[in-house]
């Protein structure tokens, strides 16, 4: 129903930032609640952030909040993640989601997947 790409991943040294974006066709991101995930080697996926339809209500896992930060442009039809001081620990695959829920920070709540971009960090 909603096909998703993931773009912005990339090599950064520890401390440095990087901005993710997920943008959406065939359908609009509005009608979703959208999150992000990320997934190392050998290790179970992890949430990482989800934002509400309407882009109120955000919700972060307890170890990144203050670092991460969702957003959506609707108009755009993207949802994004900025990370800041980023840290070696935070080098997975990141994969952006859409859920027919409000939100959720449950992976198996999601309905659509995308297909996730590598953000590696050096030390």
């Amino acid at each position: 129903q909603v096909q998703l790409v993931e773009s912005g991943g990339g090599l950064v040294q520890a401390g440095g930032s990087l901005k993710l974006s997920c943008t959406a066709s065939g359908r609009s991101v509005s009608s979703y609640g959208m999150g992000w995930f990320r997934q190392a080697p050998g290790q179970e996926r992890e949430f990482v952030a989800t934002i509400a339809r309407g882009g109120s209500t955000t919700r972060y896992a307890d170890s990144l909040k203050g670092r991460f930060t969702i957003s959506r442009d609707n108009a755009k039809n993207t949802v994004y993640l900025q990370m800041n001081s980023l840290k070696p620990g935070d080098t997975a695959v990141y994969s952006c989601a859409a859920t027919f829920r409000l939100y959720s920070g449950r992976a198996n709540e999601y309905e659509y997947w995308g297909q996730g971009t590598q953000v590696t960090v050096s030390s």
